[in-house]
């Protein structure tokens, strides 16, 4: 989605959840790239006063250990960038925590309202995410805010595909926390981006393998290849398949 529409999704959910609700808002976020931009975006909407005070806390020591070189770097961000995290310098608000030791994690969990927690892994596979997944699932007051491709088998996924209850730590926990799918911070291309890319090679490969994505989405964009670009080769490698 274009940006614009993504912020009004994201800027609906944290004010529902926050100011409505009285409920907390996890996002699940990987520690590198996606948590930065995150703290970026929400600095934003505070600034513009899209949505309500928040306290922001960030629990991944790999996420603290990436911010503190982005900011050590902050004179190669670009001129937006800048403006908001100098705001952020001098108003205070909204306030951002870093929690790095386990005490301070944990300590998290007895928070009832007004938090965004944002934590890894960015699937919800392993990590911090889980223990504050468990807290906030079975909440209706409480919100999940997916915020990136969530592969099929993993636990964010089966959030986004409606599951009532998972499974955690050996307990079934049910799901009434509202699951917001916010689709437009992917950090990769899109189809249309992945095809300039491919046009502009001077001449086509001999053979071409598609190798991310799932299986179905990867059968559709090699047949779109072979009718736009008319490839010779272009396959899906099967597991095992030796070339």
């Amino acid at each position: 989605k274009p940006m614009a529409e993504t912020l009004d999704e994201l800027a609906a959910a944290l004010t529902e959840t926050l100011a409505v609700r009285q409920g907390n808002v996890v996002i699940p976020a990987f520690a590198v790239g996606r948590t930065q931009d995150l703290l970026y975006l929400l600095v934003q909407l505070h600034r513009e006063g899209r949505v309500p005070d928040m306290e922001i806390y960030v629990d991944s020591p790999m996420a603290l250990s990436a911010t503190k070189v982005m900011l050590k770097h902050h004179r190669v961000l670009d001129s937006d960038s800048g403006d908001v995290f100098r705001w952020l310098r001098e108003s205070g608000k909204p306030r951002i925590q870093f929690t790095q030791e386990v005490e301070d994690s944990i300590a998290l969990n007895r928070i009832a309202s007004g938090a965004v927690i944002i934590s890894a892994s960015g699937m919800c596979e392993a990590g911090r995410i889980k223990y504050h997944l468990r807290q906030n699932l079975p909440r209706e007051q409480s919100a999940v805010v997916i915020a990136g491709f969530q592969a099929g088998g993993t636990l964010g996924r089966r959030l986004v595909d409606g599951a009532r209850t998972v499974r955690l730590f050996g307990d079934e926990v049910p799901v009434k926390a509202r699951i917001h799918t916010i689709g437009g911070l992917s950090a990769h291309a899109d189809q249309a981006g992945l095809f300039r890319w491919l046009g502009a090679f001077p001449r086509p490969p001999a053979q071409t393998f598609l190798v991310h994505g799932e299986q179905s989405t990867a059968g559709l964009f090699r047949d779109e290849i072979v009718k736009r670009l008319a490839w010779p080769e272009v396959r899906v490698p099967a597991p095992g398949e030796t070339v």
